[in-house]
């Protein structure tokens, strides 16, 4: 009768819903008053993994970036799925910012993770496989105090919790 459940921690992210985050952010822009006239790129290169906002000041980047993020929130994105990589400036005067969409957790944020579930000191066995974190126990309270938990942490992934059995 002593059943092991589980839950995987990952940060995968649904391509399709960010690709339709952009789409909507591009045409939001595009709609916009305050962005006629000017360059107002909003590019996602999908096989790199990266987005790139070009702009003509520092200001309507930052109101790009706004928008980008406004927009996958509202599909169920973490705003955290993006991280800045470079910021270059381009013909004309105008600014590019490069970000790096984040849909993995790497092995430090993976051993942080497990560590502060070892700290809880509750029957749980924290497990890292590849790029995800499996969680077993026993009690199915017990793995709640754990999503609760690692919910807490300040990590730069963005985590889903999955395959809870």
């Amino acid at each position: 009768m002593a059943k092991e459940h589980y839950f995987d921690i990952t940060a995968k992210l649904d391509m399709m819903e960010m690709k339709n985050a952009i789409v909507m952010a591009q045409k939001e822009v595009a709609n916009r008053f305050d962005f006629k006239g000017l360059v107002a790129e909003i590019d996602l290169n999908e096989k790199a993994k990266t987005l790139s906002l070009s702009s003509s000041s520092e200001q309507k980047i930052d109101a790009l970036k706004d928008i980008v993020i406004s927009k996958l929130i509202k599909r169920g994105i973490s705003g955290k799925s993006l991280e800045e990589v470079k910021t270059e400036g381009i013909s004309g005067g105008n600014s590019k910012i490069i970000y790096r969409i984040v849909d993995t957790i790497d092995k430090a944020e993976a051993k942080e993770i497990v560590k502060a579930i070892k700290s809880m000191k509750i029957k749980v066995t924290p497990s890292i496989q590849g790029d995800e974190v499996r969680v077993s126990g026993k009690k199915i309270d017990d793995l709640q105090a754990v999503m609760k938990k690692v919910k807490s942490l300040d990590l730069k992934a963005p985590l889903v919790f999955g395959n809870f059995k």
